[in-house]
């Protein structure tokens, strides 16, 4: 059997239901995840493909980046096609999972960020190697999509009426603006499409086979890598055959993000700064943050003054809005940032700063101080406002 007739069985649904609602998941996810199969909206999906019809074309947005202002280009399709998909996916990964080496961590079954942190951490002598990072540039969407479909056909050699309609998925030229307009354009693999995750662990499945293979400590997690050696000029050496491998499959690395560290030095991936046994967040994930919050506040005490609210409205907002960022889930995953983050943590420094400049955001806006009359809103006040301290929640299991 097919696994796209699996998306048309209410087994599959309810099983996919039930791994989604065991994760950190959104609350409206979960509630409009199972209106859909109780109203059984997958079922006019399946037929379609089941009959072979075009899939509806995806819709190219530009987003900006979380944190930053650089954009990006994703890929949308129609709120229940793109429901179908999601499942597909949860079905691709676990049928093909024996497929991938043990470095690659991204959207496989039981795994994660943190499992990518631990693997590595078991490697004897880490902490006496030099480490190469890297991240692959625009790696989704540069993909080439003849060399994807020639992937796909190695790995999905049993199940035809898949690799048809993935094919189909893949080869299709054309997209949708946020107006409507149809365009014709390169889109490789379409980030933000939820299959865009399976594409992206097989298109470099041989390059992680190729470090596991030659007993190179080495993890990927989607487009970023980080491998080890013993010598600067074995991982310099490691580092121009990544460079190559991934020239010969139609892409490039992010020259910005390649890092070269020596082991005094220890070593960040993942938003995770690993040095000696300690590991910590890495500091450019804490100016992020720190970064959004500052932004935030600006804006919080923008709309206070211009809707003549008191400070103390803005500062429930504001902790409203980073208590959902960093404990809660806002989206269908189980990546929320406590959940990336806190089982792995070996120290509170990072947690203690990130505390610190919030509730020095908090304060400013209850009473519009920078300076030492800030701390007339006492940390009694906050706690009453609704903030949680992260080194708090971290001690407290998240």
């Amino acid at each position: 059997m097919s696994i796209l007739d699996q998306l048309s069985q209410k087994q599959s649904w309810e099983t996919f239901y039930e791994y989604k609602t065991s994760l950190i998941c959104a609350k409206f996810f979960q509630k409009q995840l199972r209106g859909f199969i109780d109203r059984e909206e997958y079922l006019p999906v399946t037929e379609r493909i089941a009959r072979g019809e075009a899939f509806p074309l995806p819709k190219k947005s530009i987003i900006s980046k979380m944190s930053t202002q650089k954009k990006r280009t994703v890929y949308t399709y129609p709120p229940a096609e793109n429901m179908v998909i999601k499942l597909l996916t949860y079905l691709l990964l676990r049928k093909y999972d024996d497929c991938f080496a043990l470095g690659l961590f991204s959207f496989r079954p039981g795994r994660s960020a943190k499992d990518a942190i631990r693997y590595l951490m078991r490697t004897p002598d880490l902490a006496q190697m030099y480490s190469y990072k890297v991240d692959v540039s625009n790696y989704f969407n540069s993909i080439p999509v003849e060399r994807m479909v020639a992937r796909l056909r190695q790995i999905v050699t049993d199940d035809p009426e898949l690799l048809s309609f993935m094919e189909r998925l893949l080869c299709e030229p054309d997209a949708l603006t946020e107006e409507g307009e149809r365009i014709t354009e390169p889109k490789g693999i379409m980030a933000g499409t939820p299959i865009a995750a399976f594409y992206a662990n097989v298109f470099l499945m041989d390059l992680d086979a190729w470090f596991y293979e030659h007993g190179i400590p080495y993890a990927r997690y989607s487009d970023d890598i980080i491998l080890f050696s013993k010598t600067k000029e074995e991982v310099e050496a490691h580092a121009a055959f990544i460079r190559r491998f991934l020239e010969d499959y139609g892409l490039g690395v992010n020259p910005a993000k390649e890092c070269f560290q020596d082991p005094q030095e220890g070593f960040t991936f993942l938003g995770f700064r690993v040095c000696g046994a300690e590991i910590d967040i890495a500091s450019v994930s804490v100016d992020k943050l720190k970064a959004k919050m500052r932004r935030k506040t600006r804006a919080l005490e923008r709309w206070s003054r211009r809707n003549d609210v008191d400070g103390e409205h803005a500062a429930k907002a504001f902790i409203r809005i980073f208590n959902r960022k960093l404990m809660e889930s806002s989206m269908d995953n189980d990546l929320t940032w406590s959940f990336w983050y806190f089982s792995v943590l070996t120290t509170t420094k990072s947690l203690n700063e990130i505390d610190r400049y919030a509730q020095d955001c908090i304060r400013y806006l209850i009473t519009g101080k920078r300076t030492k009359a800030r701390f007339n809103a006492r940390y009694e006040q906050l706690k009453e406002l609704g903030y949680k301290s992260l080194v708090h929640a971290f001690y407290e299991g998240g």
